[in-house]
């Protein structure tokens, strides 16, 4: 039925997929320049140096931050990482926290190091004023925009010409900022900002909490709401991440609550109402538990393809101990139907869902050129291993990332995490 709404917006699609897709978009570009893979631990972030040929990762050194890494984004123009920390916990009911910051590192461009921001003096960090869940920097590297999840909120950071983090930009309008706020990305003319809400299940009495995308026109770092986009009024619609065609007017947004992915189309400077496709993430064949949640995702560098995580937490008891359910963790990957003799829509195909040899992939990473990627496990998990029961620790996954998109798993690396959690990780490149 979903698939039914706006034809005609399809079809434009479609013929704009003709004239700038084509055969460009059947493979990555070639990338220069160095690209590195980091992974945090707690407040430790660590640097990996790549072979995409093998898909191996060597661990070469770490930084530590004021708190437990959140996320992190490079600035696009310089060799500088900035990271977002917090003590406050995961979760609509985690423990709030009191010390928030972002921080700018200096990239060495030869080793991909990590050292502080040199100005001012010791580093360039900046008190927040709640648990930062996510952040990004805006096309021009002015601006580094900041979402919060308690209370749902965003914020925007001047970055001074030297990459310097400057002060926070002081909002004219009153922001509608939703309910769990979880992802604030640019759109890619630089003209608008999308807030991800994810909203909240019902739970013990308490009524659903509606999801939506929150729609903000942007332009020297303010904000004005432009729409809200939330299909059924937010209930039962629980986005979590998007992500940007490179080449067609297509937001693709994880909804964590419903276990799907959703298309919706961009258009001056927002969202559809409705989208154009709603696909589920699982196969017919993997079961569902009330602790299955839909992650985060990404474009493949060529727009051919799209990985999305599918975490599970269930676990049940076994000889007095709680231990994993079975659930799946794995990666779907998503191709973009072409049907013979037909245009390109963009519509997306379940093609593969592929085990990621740990527990809760929050974060993955595709190298800039297409051909690996690197699953960072959240956590160790307690696991049932005939009559007894085993730990098994928290993972980084390597794999090789086909032709045809699919992945074949390579090898994993066990991390010690020390009952700490594996939270963020990614692919930065260096010119």
């Amino acid at each position: 039925m979903l698939d039914q709404v706006r034809i005609d917006r399809r079809t434009f699609i479609a013929v704009l997929a003709s004239t700038v897709a084509g055969p460009r978009l059947a493979r990555a570009e070639a990338v220069s320049g160095m690209t590195f893979f980091y992974a945090s631990v707690g407040p430790e972030l660590a640097l990996y140096h790549i072979d995409v040929e093998k898909a191996s990762l060597v661990r070469q050194s770490s930084v530590m931050l004021p708190a437990m890494m959140q996320y992190a984004w490079p600035h696009p123009a310089m060799p500088i990482l900035y990271v977002a920390s917090s003590n406050g916990g995961p979760g609509s009911i985690g423990v709030t926290g009191d010390v928030h910051h972002l921080t700018a590192f200096h990239i060495d461009r030869g080793t991909g190091a990590l050292s502080p921001h040199a100005r001012p003096p010791g580093g360039n960090a900046v008190a927040l004023r709640w648990r930062p869940i996510h952040m990004s920097v805006d096309k021009t590297g002015r601006y580094a925009l900041i979402a919060y999840n308690r209370p749902s909120a965003v914020s925007v950071h001047r970055l001074e010409p030297d990459g310097t983090i400057g002060t926070e930009v002081t909002q004219a309008a009153t922001l509608d900022a939703g309910i769990y706020a979880h992802q604030i990305r640019v759109t890619p003319d630089n003209a608008a900002a999308i807030l991800v809400t994810r909203g909240n299940d019902a739970e013990q009495g308490k009524p659903e909490d509606p999801g939506a995308l929150k729609v903000f026109a942007f332009e020297d770092g303010q904000l004005v709401n432009r729409a809200s986009i939330a299909p059924g009024g937010g209930l039962g619609f629980g986005p979590r991440h998007l992500d940007f065609h490179p080449a067609l007017p297509l937001v693709y947004v994880s909804l964590e609550r419903q276990n799907q992915l959703s298309v919706f189309e961009l258009e001056n400077g927002t969202l559809s109402p409705e989208p154009l496709f709603v696909r589920d993430t699982l196969g017919e064949a993997q079961k569902l538990s009330s602790k299955q949640f839909a992650g985060t995702l990404h474009m493949h560098p060529s727009g051919d393809y799209l990985y999305l995580a599918n975490r599970c937490d269930a676990t049940s008891t076994f000889q007095g101990q709680e231990v994993d359910a079975g659930g799946p963790n794995n990666i779907a990957v998503f191709e973009f139907a072409r049907r013979a003799g037909a245009p390109w829509t963009g519509e997306p195909r379940l093609i593969q869902n592929i085990e990621t040899h740990g527990f809760h992939p929050r974060t993955f990473a595709l190298d800039p050129s297409g051909r690996m990627l690197v699953v960072a496990n959240l956590t160790a998990r307690a696991v049932r291993d005939g009559e007894r029961v085993r730990v098994q620790p928290a993972t980084l996954s390597c794999y090789r990332i086909g032709d045809d998109g699919r992945l074949a798993f390579v090898r994993s690396y066990d991390i010690e995490t020390g009952g700490k959690l594996q939270f963020w990780s990614g692919m930065v490149a260096v010119a």
